[in-house]
């Protein structure tokens, strides 16, 4: 089966960098309702910064008022899914390095019963092109 790569929006907030919040985030969110199709936080100074893509962003929005969260976006970042292989992102970073678009961040899992994902990052000028470089769906 061919891989799926889609342009996502993502937005994201600045948290404590402590124990527990995660854990409290995610409760808020799972309380809100709100489906993520992908979390990835990192250590930005002090603090983490946490990135969302929920399957509905309204929904996000919503939760995030009561949470009192500073939300930012939406950004763009290009989501890839398929079927688990060695090598699966080899072919996309040649064609981006090609084609002179560089890569700021990825993240990438095997989710296990075959299947991969990943989330690509460029500068948010080439976000578009990078995607139709890729093979994107509209």
């Amino acid at each position: 089966m061919a891989d799926t790569i889609r342009i996502v929006d993502y937005y994201y907030i600045e948290a404590p960098n402590k124990p527990g919040e995660g854990a409290r985030m995610l409760r808020h969110l799972g309380d809100a309702g709100v489906n993520l199709a992908l979390l990835h936080a990192f250590p930005s100074g002090r603090r983490t910064q946490v990135d969302f893509v929920s399957t509905d962003a309204a929904a996000l929005k919503r939760a995030a008022r009561p949470a009192k969260w500073k939300l930012v976006g939406p950004k763009k970042a290009i989501l890839v899914n398929g079927d688990d292989r060695v090598g699966a992102l080899t072919g996309y970073f040649e064609t981006l390095g090609e084609a002179g678009v560089n890569v700021t961040a990825v993240s990438a899992i095997a989710a296990g019963a075959g299947r991969f994902g990943a989330v690509i990052w460029v500068d948010p000028r080439n976000v578009r092109r990078a995607a139709q470089l890729l093979g994107a769906s509209s």
